[in-house]
């Protein structure tokens, strides 16, 4: 039997297709107020945990028990609530994980991009600003998009942004120019390309070209980042979960997943719009033309 209105991802190897009978509902069981002494406690995790990113992971449990004992009477409460909390951002995290994994897999990226400032033109607040600034009219008026991490170097500890992008053909603003200069790090000489709009207004950039076997080693990068560091992942322009549409009986290979709950696709299935149309096989093109949910 045909899948109407399915919801379909690529999970690195094949499209999968989520029949709608077993979407996630999607719809939060509403909560009852916290109070006082629940927020106190919450934000004294969130502020615990956060400092403890700085350490071994076998030492981390234990600081933040420690940071939290006079919220708790004993300290099998105080365990107790450390435990939990510390499993719900294991859960969290990966939810994040399989998220940003779909939405990288449903998009095609062509440079891995570091943008630093130069101290003369910028101070941290004003490059973090005027640079958000930037790229978000680049993805507005140009069709950009991105997902990148602030990072500080480990040594000097300066900001910089890294980040995945997707620069349409003709859309890339001022001129790439290659620089030959000493990596003091690596101790040898290093080829770089310069965007010259970014060099003027901000400083020292990269534009690396990449390819489909690059991205995986992309992705992992920031994400090693954000778990270290703490800070979130940063996105733009339209970057969806999934996309949507009906499934042909003969698209389907086999059911996988918990029960049996989703099917994998042949990866040249047909692209069946909300409406019925036959928008054609599955290509990059066509996958961009259809309808699109989170």
């Amino acid at each position: 039997m045909p899948i109407k209105d399915a919801k379909i991802y690529n999970d690195g190897s094949h499209f999968i297709a989520i029949p709608p009978e077993n979407f996630t509902s999607g719809k939060h069981k509403k909560q009852p107020p916290k109070s006082t002494t629940q927020d106190t406690k919450k934000q004294a995790f969130e502020t615990a945990y956060k400092e403890s990113q700085s350490l071994p992971k076998r030492e981390r449990k234990k600081y933040i028990a420690e940071k939290l004992q006079s919220e708790f009477e004993n300290a099998e409460q105080t365990k107790e609530y450390t435990e939990q909390n510390i499993e719900r951002k294991k859960i969290n995290a990966a939810k994040r994980r399989t998220r940003l994994w779909r939405k990288v897999r449903l998009q095609s990226w062509n440079y891995f991009v570091t943008f630093t400032f130069d101290s003369k033109k910028h101070d941290e607040t004003t490059f973090k600003e005027t640079l958000r600034n930037t790229l978000k009219h680049l993805v507005s008026r140009k069709g950009w998009k991105y997902i990148g991490v602030w990072e500080r170097s480990p040594d000097k500890q300066r900001l910089h942004f890294h980040g995945i992008f997707h620069i349409p053909e003709n859309a890339m603003i001022g001129k790439l120019e290659t620089i030959t200069d000493y990596d003091t790090k690596k101790h040898r000489k290093q080829t770089t390309y310069q965007n010259t709009h970014f060099l003027e207004r901000f400083g020292r950039n990269d534009f690396k070209e990449i390819c489909s076997r690059d991205i995986e080693r992309s992705v992992r990068y920031l994400l090693k980042y954000i778990e270290k560091s703490g800070e979130k992942l940063v996105f733009g322009g339209k970057l969806p979960t999934y996309i949507k549409g009906s499934i042909l009986d003969e698209d389907i290979i086999c059911p996988t997943g918990i029960d049996d709950k989703k099917v994998i696709l042949f990866d040249d299935f047909t692209c069946i719009d909300k409406d019925g149309v036959v928008r054609g096989k599955a290509t990059p093109e066509v996958l961009a033309q259809m309808p699109t949910a989170n």
